[in-house]
C-alpha cells in the first residue's frame, strides 16, 4: 500500500515539474521563427560605445557566417534571416537608419558593450532559468568582434555565434566545468582522470603552464596529493584535427565540430551544467525538444535558403504620454491622490532630461491636458506636473485615452514609432478590444498600471503585445505600490548614467505621536539627483533627516507642491554625501494616518556604473498548480554582485503580502551559484487575479563582492598541430583585488512587475514537493563517504522536508532510471533542516569495499509530509584510489605523444606561444 502511494505521489510530483517547465517563458524577446528562419532578432549596441563603423560591419559578418553553422549544426532545418541592429543615439544619423518601433536596448537578444573593469573578452550568455528556458541576452565586446588575434581562442565569430545562441534560445549549457576541469572515470575496469568535456572522443594531452614575462614553460600535468585529479592549472590541450563532429557546446573552436552531442556520442560522465541541470540529457535532446523544432523539417539543401538581411535602427530622444483614469471610481481609496503623488515623482525624478512628455486624461471620453514637451529643465518638470488631475468623475473608455495619447505624439512626429503610453486605469472596460489591432501597429510600447482589483482583466493584452512592462497597484493604502509602478518606468536605451535608482519606498501607518525612522545607504557609485519624498494621508508630519556628516534637513528644507499638499520633497544639492542617511518622521495628526519615504538617484559618474536590480517572475500568467519562481538579478555593469541579501515581497490584490528571501546559492530554483541571480520558488497562492512584485536588495561593507559571468565560451588553452604544441596566450586573470571592487554598503529597491494567477483552489491543498537537490557533491574520507547539500523544503524551496532517501550504485544510471532498486543508505539519524541550509552526512559503505579504484555514485531524494517526493538529485561521485593512470589520446601516431615530464621554453608570439622541446 505504501509502495503504491508513494509511486502516485511521485507521478503527481513529475507532472507538476514537467508542467512547470513547459509553461516558462522568455523576458522581452519579440524573435519570431517563420519557415526555419529567425526573423526579428534585435542586436543593441552599447550608447556608451564611440561611434565605429566597422562595429555594425562586423556584426553582419558574424551573423552570415553563423546562419550556415546553424544550418549545418540543426541538420538543416533553422537560419538567420532578420536581424535589427540598434544604432546609439550618439552616433551620427544617416539615412539608411530607421526609427525603433517597439525595440529597445533593454529587451535586445545580443549586446555589444565593453566589459566592465576591462574583464576580457569571453562571450557569454546571462541565463536565469533551468534546461531548456530561455536566456536573457547574449553579450559580446567590441573587442571581441575585431580582433583576430582571438579567432585561435575562441574560435571563429560565426561558430561561436551559434554557441551562445544555444545558450539563449534552447537553454542547454557547458559541456566543459571550469569548477571541475578533470573527473574520474571507469572504463574496462581500469580507473582514470578525463577531461570534463563531451564528446568524450575528443583527444589531447594534459598541460601544465608556466609563464614569467615573456618566458614560458610547459610539462605535463602531475596529480594532486589531495583531490588525485591533475594539479591546479592543468589544461586538457586537444587535437587540432579531430575524428569527433561534436559538441557546439563544449569546443565549436575544432573544425571537425559541427554537430551538438545526441544520444549516441553524449558524455553522461562529465561533470558539467548540462548534466546537472538537464537530468543527463545530451544538448541535442534538449534542443530537439524546444518548440521551435515541432513544426519544421530538413531543407533539402546544403546551404540555408537565403542569407541574413539586416534592418539599422537608430535610438532617437525618448517620448512618453501619460494617459490617466480620472473615471468616478478613481474617487475611491484615495487613488487620484495616490496618481497624482506618484505620477509627480515619474514627472520630476525618473524620466530622464531630454525626454519629451505630455498627458491625456480620460473617462467617458479622453482629454488632452498637454501635448508634448522637452523636458530640458527643472521649470519644465514643475510646469508638467500643474496638468496632473485631481478631480474623479464619470465611466471609463480606455481606447479613447489610448487613442488620445497617440494623437499627442503624432501632433509633434510624424508617427508613434518609438513611442511609450504610460497607461493607468482602475476601471473595466468591454470596449477595450476595439482598438487591439490599431495599438498593434502603432509601433509604440504601451506600459500598463492596473490599479485596485477592478481594472480591466484585458489590460495587460496592451503591455504584451507592444512589449511594455506591467504593474498592478493594490489599493492596501500601507502598500508604496502605485509609486513604485512610475519609478519602474525608466527609459530601455541602456544609458545607465541617467536611470533613476530607488533606493527606498516605504510606506507604514503611524499611530498619533508616534515614529516613523529608518536610514537609507547612499553608495559610491550613486548621488547625483538624489531626492526625498515624503507623502501622508493626513497632515503634514515633522520630518528630521540627517545626511553621514550630522547635517540635518527639517520640514523648512523640504518643498511641499502647490498643486499636491501632501507631498513634501528635498532635493540634495550636487551629489549627496556617502553614507547612511537616517530620518525620523513624526505623526503630528489627531488620527493615525499613513506616511511614506520614497528615495531616488542617479549614478555619481559617467565611468563608474551603479549597481543596479533587474526583478521579475519567469513568467506573466500562471495557473495552479504551477509553480514560479521570483528572479532578482543584481549587478554593476556587466559583473554579478555577490553577497547581498534580497528580499522578495509578494502583495496579491486582498489579504497579506508574502515576504520571502532569495538566494544566489545554486540550489532549488536557483540554477548557478554565484552568478548575481538570486532566486526562489513562490507558491504562496491564496486568489485568482493579480499579484505585485517588490525586491529589496541590501549590500553590507566587507561581505558583498564582485563576480564573474558564467554560461561563456570556452578559453581553449592552446592546440596540438602535426605534433607540435601551441599554446595560446595565457587567459588574462584579474586578481582578486582588481575585481573586487570597494561597492561598500548599499541600498536598493526595485518593482518586478505584476503577474495574474487561475485556478487557485479556494481550500489549501499540498501539491508541491520538495525541489530536486542539484548541488549534492561526495568525496571518500578514512574509508566513509562524506556527502554534503543545500536542505530542500516541504514545497519546492520552502518550508522543512520530512524524511530523506539516500541510494548508492557502482552504476550511474541505475540511480536515474531505477532509484529505489539501487542499494539504500540508513538515514534514521538523518533530520531534514530548514530549506537553503547546508546538510552535511557521512556514513560507511555496508554493501562496499573501500578499495583502489572503486568508484561509488549516489543519489538523494527528499520526502514531504504529504508524501509528496522530490526528484532524484543530481548524481555525485565519490572515487578512491591512488595513483591515478592517466587518460591519453589515441597511441596509433606515438609521435603526438610527450609521455614524459619534458620540459619546453617558449617566446610569446602575437596572438599564441610556440613550444619547442629542449634537447
Amino acid at each position: 500500500m505504501w509502495r503504491e502511494r508513494q509511486m502516485v505521489m511521485v507521478f503527481k510530483s513529475m507532472i507538476l515539474l514537467v508542467s512547470f517547465q513547459l509553461l516558462l517563458v522568455v523576458r522581452g524577446s519579440m524573435v519570431q521563427l517563420k519557415n526555419g528562419g529567425y526573423e526579428d532578432i534585435v542586436i543593441a549596441i552599447n550608447p556608451h560605445l564611440p561611434e565605429d563603423d566597422k562595429i555594425i560591419g562586423n556584426i553582419q559578418a558574424m551573423v552570415k557566417e553563423a546562419s550556415t553553422y546553424l544550418f549545418q549544426a540543426t541538420e538543416q532545418r533553422l537560419f538567420f534571416k532578420v536581424l535589427k541592429i540598434i544604432i546609439p543615439q550618439t552616433w551620427q544619423q544617416k539615412p539608411d537608419y530607421s526609427r525603433l518601433k517597439t525595440e529597445s536596448y533593454d529587451k535586445a537578444d545580443v549586446i555589444v558593450a565593453d566589459p566592465y573593469l576591462k574583464y576580457g573578452d569571453d562571450p557569454y550568455t546571462l541565463q536565469y532559468g533551468g534546461c531548456g528556458e530561455m536566456g536573457r541576452y547574449i553579450h559580446f565586446t567590441p573587442n571581441f568582434l575585431s580582433n583576430d588575434s582571438l579567432l585561435d581562442i575562441y574560435g571563429s565569430r560565426g561558430r561561436v555565434f551559434v554557441h551562445e545562441w544555444a545558450h539563449l534560445r534552447w537553454g542547454v549549457f557547458d559541456e566543459y566545468n571550469n569548477d571541475a576541469p578533470f573527473y574520474v572515470s571507469k572504463d574496462s575496469g581500469e580507473a582514470r582522470v578525463e577531461a570534463t568535456r563531451c564528446s568524450a572522443g575528443v583527444t589531447g594531452q594534459y598541460i601544465y603552464q608556466s609563464c614569467h614575462g615573456n618566458r614560458c614553460t610547459i610539462r605535463q600535468c602531475k596529480y594532486d596529493n589531495v583531490t588525485k585529479l591533475f594539479e591546479g592549472g592543468c589544461k586538457f590541450v586537444p587535437e587540432n584535427k579531430q575524428a569527433a563532429s561534436a559538441s557546439i557546446m563544449y569546443m565549436q573552436s575544432l573544425p571537425s565540430v559541427v554537430k551538438f552531442c545526441d544520444k549516441h556520442s553524449h558524455n553522461e560522465k562529465a561533470m558539467n551544467m548540462q548534466n546537472k541541470l538537464c537530468n543527463y540529457k545530451s544538448a541535442w535532446e534538449v534542443i530537439m525538444n524546444s518548440t521551435d523544432f515541432s513544426n519544421v523539417s530538413p531543407i533539402n539543401s546544403s546551404y540555408p535558403p537565403s542569407e541574413p538581411s539586416f534592418v539599422l535602427l537608430q535610438t532617437r530622444d525618448r517620448v512618453v504620454c501619460l494617459v490617466l483614469d480620472v473615471s468616478g471610481s478613481m474617487d475611491a481609496h484615495n487613488r487620484i491622490t495616490r496618481l497624482h503623488q506618484a505620477a509627480e515623482t515619474f514627472l520630476l525624478q525618473i524620466i530622464e532630461i531630454g525626454s519629451w512628455a505630455g498627458i491625456v486624461t480620460f473617462s467617458s471620453s479622453a482629454t488632452i491636458q498637454t501635448y508634448l514637451q522637452q523636458i530640458v529643465s527643472e521649470n519644465v518638470r514643475q510646469g508638467l506636473i500643474k496638468y496632473l488631475p485631481t478631480r474623479a468623475d464619470g465611466g471609463t473608455n480606455i481606447c479613447a485615452g489610448v487613442q488620445q495619447g497617440f494623437q499627442v505624439i503624432k501632433a509633434k512626429f510624424s508617427n508613434t514609432d518609438g513611442s511609450e503610453i504610460v497607461l493607468l486605469t482602475d476601471g473595466e472596460d468591454n470596449t477595450m478590444r476595439n482598438c487591439l489591432e490599431e495599438v498593434r501597429r502603432s509601433g509604440s510600447i504601451i506600459h500598463t498600471i492596473a490599479l485596485g482589483p477592478q481594472a480591466a482583466p484585458e489590460l495587460e493584452e496592451f503591455s504584451k503585445m507592444t512589449g511594455g512592462l506591467r504593474f498592478y497597484a493594490s489599493d492596501t493604502l500601507e502598500s508604496s505600490s502605485l509609486t513604485d509602478a512610475f519609478s519602474g518606468i525608466s527609459s530601455g536605451s541602456g544609458n545607465i548614467s541617467q536611470l533613476s535608482i530607488q533606493l527606498e519606498s516605504k510606506a507604514l501607518q503611524v499611530a498619533v505621536s508616534q515614529w516613523m525612522n529608518g536610514s537609507v545607504t547612499v553608495d559610491s557609485t550613486i548621488g547625483n539627483d538624489t531626492f526625498f519624498i515624503v507623502t501622508w494621508s493626513g497632515s503634514l508630519p515633522h520630518i528630521f533627516l540627517r545626511d553621514p556628516n550630522g547635517k540635518v534637513y527639517g520640514n523648512s528644507d523640504f518643498t511641499i507642491s502647490d498643486t499636491n499638499l501632501q507631498t513634501a520633497r528635498l532635493t540634495v544639492a550636487g551629489t549627496a554625501e556617502w553614507g547612511d542617511w537616517h530620518y525620523q518622521i513624526q505623526n503630528t495628526y489627531t488620527a493615525s494616518q499613513i506616511i511614506s519615504m520614497t528615495v531616488t538617484s542617479r549614478a555619481a559618474s559617467l565611468d563608474v556604473p551603479p549597481v543596479t536590480v533587474r526583478a521579475h517572475m519567469n513568467k506573466d500568467t500562471n495557473s495552479f498548480p504551477s509553480p514560479m519562481v521570483i528572479y532578482a538579478e543584481v549587478s554593476q555593469g556587466f559583473l554579478p554582485v555577490l553577497g547581498a541579501t534580497v528580499k522578495a515581497t509578494v502583495e496579491p490584490q486582498t489579504g497579506t503580502a508574502v515576504d520571502l528571501e532569495l538566494f544566489d546559492n545554486g540550489s532549488g530554483a536557483d540554477v548557478a551559484k554565484n552568478d548575481g541571480i538570486y532566486s526562489r520558488f513562490f507558491t504562496s497562492f491564496h486568489e485568482n487575479g493579480r499579484y505585485n512584485l517588490k525586491v529589496q536588495v541590501l549590500g553590507k561593507d566587507k561581505s558583498t563582492r564582485l563576480g564573474k559571468r558564467q554560461s561563456q565560451a570556452l578559453y581553449v588553452p592552446g592546440y596540438i598541430k602535426n605534433g607540435e604544441i601551441k599554446m595560446n596566450v595565457p587567459r588574462p586573470e584579474v586578481s582578486n583585488k582588481d575585481i573586487q571592487a570597494k561597492l561598500g554598503s548599499f541600498r536598493r529597491t526595485t518593482p518586478g512587475g505584476s503577474f495574474v494567477v487561475e485556478n487557485v483552489p479556494s481550500q489549501y491543498v499540498d501539491v508541491f514537493p520538495p525541489s530536486k537537490i542539484i548541488d549534492l557533491h561526495a568525496h571518500i574520507e578514512e574509508g566513509s563517504i562524506h556527502l554534503s547539500w543545500t536542505a530542500p523544503g516541504g514545497d519546492l524551496d520552502m518550508g522543512q522536508a520530512k524524511q530523506y532517501f539516500i541510494k548508492m550504485s557502482e552504476i550511474s544510471l541505475d540511480l536515474r532510471n531505477a532509484f529505489d532498486k539501487a542499494t539504500s543508505v540508513n538515514t534514521s539519524s538523518l533530520i531534514p533542516q530548514p530549506a537553503c541550509t547546508k546538510e552535511s552526512f557521512q556514513f560507511k559503505p555496508e554493501n562496499f569495499t573501500i578499495e583502489n579504484g572503486i568508484i561509488i555514485y549516489i543519489a538523494v531524494r527528499a520526502m514531504d509530509n504529504a508524501f509528496l517526493i522530490s526528484e532524484v538529485s543530481n548524481v555525485a561521485q565519490a572515487a578512491f584510489f591512488s595513483p591515478p593512470r592517466e587518460s591519453l589520446p589515441d597511441t596509433s601516431n606515438s609521435d603526438n605523444n610527450n609521455s614524459g615530464n619534458v620540459l619546453m621554453v617558449v617566446l610569446i608570439m602575437t596572438g599564441s606561444i610556440l613550444f619547442s622541446a629542449l634537447l
